[in-house]
């Protein structure tokens, strides 16, 4: 399985990628967010220097209980990051040989304008939250040959659906998949330039969570990456009833762990430096003892 993201390639399976979050904004659930260029600059420094293969930067957080933004203001607030992204890498060396390097850049966003706008400032991956409704990004991540990331999820971005129930939803996930790869591809878009997210808290419960880590190698039955943003989550909560989401890195690591048993190629999180220290330490014993969980073997 291969990853084509603007003329470079990645090839599973391999240690997991590390996505680090960059939110130019004020408003993140976790509260690590800044309109500060030059914060931002350096956080993703930060992270590149603690074995970042992805940054993932965002101009608005996809809280519910959070004011949307408009295109123009998210614009205003990424660009001049992307204009400075070299900076972010300049100078540093990879913490090994299967660190991406120069690190890809991400952007969190479902605007099309936006993300017209951020592939033509170089950004190779489109984070897309809205879990693909029309056509209009897949089209333009394929006229750039970058690399769509199709999130899970219901209804529109920035709203509440936690009324949603599903009967199963593995089931559910594999059908969305399945006709959100058809969409992409139909659109343009070549196969190997796509990610799936499953979309952990999105519009799901505490069990469909849970289920999700439970049976996530189902997912791999697609032949695609998997990404899981799983970083201070809500489910962290529920679990062990930690209020402040800064303090939800233990059990961020416990489903990173968790995660890379079953198949995930990428951790979209908060506190790089840790989770690359696991990664680099779980992986190898993982690798050499064949203790990963398939898709056959999930019941």
């Amino acid at each position: 399985m291969t990853l084509n993201v603007r003329g470079r390639t990645i090839k599973f399976p391999r240690r997991p990628l590390i996505m680090g979050i960059v939110n130019i904004n004020t408003d993140s659930f976790s509260d690590d967010g800044s309109l500060d260029i030059n914060r931002a600059i350096q956080l993703a420094r930060d992270q590149t220097a603690a074995g970042a293969d992805i940054i993932d930067v965002g101009g608005e957080s996809a809280g519910t209980n959070r004011t949307a933004i408009s295109t123009k203001e998210e614009i205003n607030r990424t660009t001049p990051f992307f204009e400075r992204f070299e900076e972010v890498y300049h100078g540093l060396c990879p913490v090994d040989a299967l660190q991406v390097f120069p690190p890809l850049l991400s952007i969190n966003t479902w605007r099309s304008p936006v993300v017209e706008m951020a592939f033509k400032a170089g950004v190779h991956l489109l984070n897309d939250m809205s879990a693909l409704p029309t056509d209009d990004n897949a089209i333009i991540a394929a006229r750039y040959n970058a690399a769509l990331l199709i999130m899970h999820s219901v209804g529109q971005p920035k709203q509440k659906h936690t009324h949603i129930q599903y009967k199963n939803i593995l089931d559910t996930l594999d059908e969305f998949f399945e006709r959100k790869i058809k969409q992409a591809t139909k659109a343009g878009l070549s196969l190997d330039s796509i990610v799936l997210d499953p979309g952990i808290d999105f519009a799901k419960q505490k069990e469909d969570n849970l289920r999700i880590y439970q049976q996530l190698a189902r997912l791999t039955q697609f032949e695609r990456p998997i990404l899981l943003a799983v970083s201070r989550k809500t489910v962290i909560h529920d679990v062990l009833g930690i209020q402040n989401a800064a303090d939800r890195d233990a059990g961020t690591i416990a489903c990173v762990v968790a995660g890379t048993h079953r198949g995930a190629s990428i951790f979209r999180v908060h506190n790089v430096r840790v989770v690359s220290q696991v990664l680099r330490v779980i992986y190898p014993v993982i690798q050499l003892s064949g203790n990963f969980i398939k898709a056959d073997e999930i019941s």
